[in-house]
Parts: C-alpha cells; sequence; structure tokens
C-alpha cells in the first residue's frame, strides 16, 4: 500500500537523534517518519532545539518562526512533548494548518487541553492513554485514536538455567524507579544474580551519585553495572545475554522496552501502572508472560525476584508464556498503518 504523493510536515524534539539520551517517544517518532516515507509520504522533519516539554524563550521562537513559513494546509503532525506545552503558538495556524498532535506522554494541565483543541486528530502511544484522554476530554473523543508502537521481531534469548542475569533498560531517574531497584537487590546480597542497568546517566546527576553510594555500601559495585545508554547492536546483545527485564517505573504510557525483552521471549517484572500491563499482554493461553508489582515498593520487588530465582517451575512458566507473547506481537508496519490512516483523513 502506498500514500504517494501525500506531505507531512513532523515538529519533532530536538534531541531525536541523541545517542547520548535514547528515548522510547524518540524511538517511536524515528520509526514513524521512517515507515510514513516508506508508504510513499513525503516527511519534512523539523527538529526542534529545547528541553521539551520545559521550552526557552528562544526555542518558543524558532517554533514560531517554524510554522509562520510552513505553507497553507499543509498537514503538521507534533511531537506532544512540544505541542502540549505551546497553546498559544498552535492557536493561530490551527485553521490554516492540519495540525495532529502526538501524544507520548499526557500532561494532564490547562495548556495541554488548549493545545489538544487546536488539533484536527489527536494520536496516542497507547490505548491506556486513548483512555486517559478521553477521560479528560469527552469532546475530542472523536478525534482521539491510538497507535501502540511496534517491536523488530529478534531472535530468542538462550536464557540460563538459574535466571540469574537481570537487566533494566530505562534512564537513570527517580521516574523509572531505579532507588526502588537498587533498594531491592541491596537485600538479596545472599543469592546469586547480576543487574546490567541500561539507560542514560545524565538526567539525574545526584540520583545517580546517591545510587553508586548504596551500591557501595551493599557491597553491590561488581554486581550491579550502570552502563549508561546502550544501543544498536550493543542494547541487542543486552537483551541476548539477559534471563529477565526488571523495569520498577512509577508511571509508563506503554513501557516499549517490556515489548522489546517480549520479542526474544523474555519474561518481564514491571509495575502495575499505566500502559504497562497492556504492553506485558497475554499468552494466547491468557497467561501473563511476566509478574506485575506494585510501584515504588522495593519489598515487593525484592520478595518477586526472590521468587523468580528460586524457583525453577515459575521461571519455566514465564518463559513458555513469553514465548507464546512473542508470537502475537505486531512490527511497526502496523503502527505506521494506523497512524497513516489518521493522517490521510485529515489531510482529505
Amino acid at each position: 500500500m502506498t500514500d504517494a504523493g501525500r506531505a507531512v510536515h513532523v515538529v519533532l524534539p530536538g534531541d531525536i537523534d541523541d545517542p547520548a539520551t535514547p528515548s522510547g517517544g524518540n524511538c517511536y517518532d524515528r520509526r514513524i517518519c521512517a515507515g510514513l516515507g516508506e508508504r510513499g509520504w513525503s516527511v519534512h522533519e523539523h527538529p526542534v532545539p529545547g528541553a521539551w516539554p520545559h521550552p526557552e524563550p528562544a526555542d518558543r521562537a524558532t517554533l514560531a518562526g517554524l510554522l509562520a513559513a510552513t505553507p497553507d494546509d499543509a498537514v503538521v503532525l507534533f511531537d506532544g512533548l512540544i505541542a502540549s506545552t505551546v497553546p498559544d503558538l498552535l492557536a493561530p495556524h490551527a485553521r490554516r494548518l492540519r495540525l495532529v498532535v502526538l501524544v507520548h506522554l499526557p500532561l494532564d494541565d490547562e495548556p495541554e487541553a488548549r493545545a489538544l483543541a487546536t488539533a484536527r486528530a489527536v494520536v496516542t502511544t497507547s490505548e491506556w492513554t486513548r483512555r486517559a484522554l478521553l477521560a479528560r476530554h469527552p469532546r475530542l473523543a472523536e478525534r482521539i485514536r491510538a497507535a501502540p508502537p511496534g517491536v523488530r521481531p529478534a531472535p530468542p534469548a538462550a536464557g540460563s538455567a538459574t535466571g540469574d542475569r537481570l537487566l533494566c533498560v530505562a534512564a537513570v531517574t527517580h521516574h523509572k524507579g531505579y532507588d526502588v531497584l537498587v533498594d531491592a537487590l541491596a537485600t538479596l546480597v545472599g543469592r546469586q544474580w547480576t543487574m546490567l542497568c541500561a539507560g542514560t546517566l545524565t538526567r539525574e546527576p545526584d540520583l545517580v551519585h546517591r545510587l553508586r553510594d548504596r551500591l557501595t555500601g551493599a557491597g553491590l559495585t561488581e554486581r550491579v553495572r550502570l552502563a549508561g545508554p546502550l544501543t544498536g547492536a550493543a542494547l541487542d546483545d543486552a537483551y541476548a545475554a539477559a534471563d529477565l527485564l526488571v523495569l520498577p517505573s512509577r508511571g509508563e504510557t506503554y513501557g516499549m522496552v517490556v515489548t522489546e525483552a517480549l520479542a526474544r521471549g523474555l519474561p518481564v517484572v514491571t509495575t502495575e501502572v499505566g500502559g504497562l500491563p497492556e504492553a506485558l499482554g497475554h499468552a494466547p493461553d491468557g497467561d501473563r508472560p511476566g509478574l506485575l508489582i506494585p510501584p515504588g515498593d522495593p519489598a515487593a520487588l525484592a520478595a518477586t525476584l526472590i521468587r523468580w530465582l528460586d524457583d525453577d517451575a515459575l521461571r519455566a512458566r514465564l518463559r513458555r508464556a513469553a514465548l507464546a507473547r512473542r508470537d502475537t506481537l505486531t512490527d511497526w508496519p502496523v503502527t505506521v498503518a494506523l497512524l497513516a490512516g489518521v493522517l490521510k483523513e485529515v489531510a482529505e
């Protein structure tokens, strides 16, 4: 299927391709841009500098100039981190341009509500986010659609007999629950395991310093590796060598690393918040390919990891479920087709 001849302007965060700050949102945006191009769209990318969603005046001025220069009647797809903070810049162009907002993370504030009201369509990256926006903005019900992330097929991870190779893929921040993770691991010094943490270390340096002190005090510096961001082959190798993905986030709209793990048949321990249960999903027989725990609870995480390490039957069951769930996952062309359908409606 092709959409040859159609054009879309995509307004992206300036760090879209920065290898030092990989994120699910940036990965999603990059996959969408590539996929639309493969379908025949003419994709005009516009990375906008700034620490979105907290822009400086100069960043707002750059965006204002970009909007003013965009031709009349153009379809403009905005990353929500940008659009949701600048309703005053969008409103003057809402009639002239065909605005679409891609919401990765709802901000749930008044500026976001005004920004979404300027859009002809709103696309969310999970069904959970779509439901959340519908509850907050019922008047926009006909405009809100979901296009959940895809995941590339990958070879199944081999797994070890003891299941002791643990992996966390997330920026080292409070929101991702790294304090919870380290507190839980500090209680497991009597068991055999290692933990690789793959994620940027620059967003909350004070937290990183405290975590290193905590690991040193618990005697875990040789068992927990804060590796910084991993991408490409290095990240693939980390998944391939792991037995279990651990993601103790305090909130996620979806959690793309969960399906990245499941694409390799890796079970997942994560929190029962936001879109994480949706991403974890079920095997065709209804079994969960992992375990859900409350957020912000080191004791619950520690107890769950002990279950995983001590119970051979549990590990075998979760691995079977993860391999079965792997076969139900959809690749990125499905996501792109959903978003392209929305853009096509807006363009007509």
